[in-house]
């Protein structure tokens, strides 16, 4: 009984802290203007060539400067690590599989078809690749978190 209203609860918890996220990410990656996301382009703006973008941020990482490069590299791949990670914590379903697909789909249809078709931002397969990665890390990180979990509880 205690281990089902424990569980109930860790659910509950990933629910609300997904919800929070969900939030956080249209925010900054939709309405943030720190990024210049205020205001429409008049043209659309994409790329549907595999590391072009991330090639030409490494390439031109001294011009760009590293804080770019960062943000757009490495920060596509951070920005979907909690996804990845409260997405198995709020659904019975923890699949390594599944939980990839979701972010591959949540980052398309959710973000990136947005930004296409509102032209705040752009439509770049790029940042799908690595935001598929973020979301699978995060989930591999949720799996060790769990079974750490798992141990302490057993040994208690």
């Amino acid at each position: 009984m205690v281990k089902y209203k424990e569980r109930k609860r860790l659910r509950i918890l990933g629910k609300v802290l997904f919800v929070c996220y969900v939030l956080f990410i249209i925010y900054f990656l939709l309405f943030s203007e720190w990024y210049g996301r205020t205001g429409e382009m008049s043209e659309y703006r994409y790329n549907l060539v595999l590391f072009k973008e991330i090639r030409r941020f490494l390439t031109y990482r001294e011009t760009l400067g590293t804080f770019a490069v960062l943000t757009n590299v490495v920060g596509n791949v951070v920005i979907f690590v909690p996804f990845g990670f409260f997405m198995p914590m709020a659904s019975k379903y923890r699949n390594f599989f599944y939980d990839g697909m979701l972010s591959v789909s949540d980052s398309v249809f959710c973000v990136e078809v947005f930004q296409l078709l509102t032209r705040v931002g752009s439509f770049d397969v790029d940042d799908l690749l690595l935001n598929t990665i973020g979301g699978l890390a995060g989930y591999i990180l949720f799996v060790i978190c769990n079974a750490i979990r798992r141990r302490y509880h057993a040994k208690k």
